[in-house]
């Protein structure tokens, strides 16, 4: 049994995980799904200060208060960039980090950094027009498919996005992570991919090379960038494999 703590990407809260994280259950596993400051059902609590220190704060707190021992902490998209800090501060308690779709980011750098310059300039004037200057809205799903694939995303699947969606306080795209520490010896550190890095790693892009040496352990997700969403129970199943290959 592994003891899983999932964290959301952006826009999205616990909700997420329902689907995973019951199907994980299933296998014996505990899922304890995150909500973010300022997101999902904690969306009263977002303000202008909410960023990058806010939602590491988040997440070690998450494990700490809760005494969880040997976690294997799961980022999806945009929270690789706090799970990165996190990763390091939880020290022994943490036994795996998984970038699910992601990748852990360097010091100094935030998540606008690794955007096309016209995506971000799109992403202000959301920010300037529909979120008061400091929150950014779900995107159209035109501008979301330049961020991330939609591939298996049903309208069924998609009008939840919508509906269950809450905005992103958008400091925590505009800071850069800080020093993010070093991670406890022996952790295993693995990367579910769903398609989209999957061609990117399988194509060698420089800034990824890193994931396909030891110690990472990679895996691929045949879907596009939402599989909690798109395939929960094929990401439970995958996560499964993780622990079970990782033992």
């Amino acid at each position: 049994m592994a003891t899983f703590v999932l964290v959301p990407g952006a826009w999205l809260g616990a909700w997420a995980w329902e689907d995973t994280a019951q199907a994980l259950r299933e296998r014996g596993h505990k899922a304890l799904p995150v909500t973010l400051t300022g997101l999902g059902e904690r969306s009263a609590l977002a303000t202008p200060e909410v960023g990058l220190e806010t939602h590491i704060d988040d997440i070690t707190a998450f494990v700490v208060e809760q005494d969880l021992r040997e976690v294997t902490l799961v980022a999806h998209s945009y929270a690789s960039v706090p799970v990165t800090a996190a990763a390091a501060r939880l020290g022994t308690r943490l036994e795996r980090v998984v970038y699910l779709d992601s990748a852990p980011f360097a010091e100094g750098m935030g998540l606008l950094d690794v955007m096309p310059e016209d995506v971000v300039h799109r992403l202000h004037q959301e920010v300037a027009e529909h979120g008061d200057g400091w929150l950014l809205p779900l995107p159209p799903a035109g501008l979301l498919g330049m961020l991330s694939s939609l591939e298996g995303l049903d309208e069924d699947r998609l009008d939840l996005m919508r509906t269950r969606a809450t905005p992103q306080p958008f400091r925590t795209f505009q800071q850069g992570l800080p020093c993010p520490g070093e991670l406890g010896p022996g952790v295993d550190q693995v990367v579910v991919a769903c398609n989209d890095a999957q061609a990117l790693l399988d194509a060698g892009v420089p800034e990824l090379a890193f994931l396909n040496q030891a110690p990472w352990r990679r895996f691929h997700l045949p879907t596009g960038h939402w599989p909690m969403l798109s395939t929960p129970v094929e990401l439970a199943r995958t996560l499964d494999a993780v622990v079970a290959s990782g033992e």
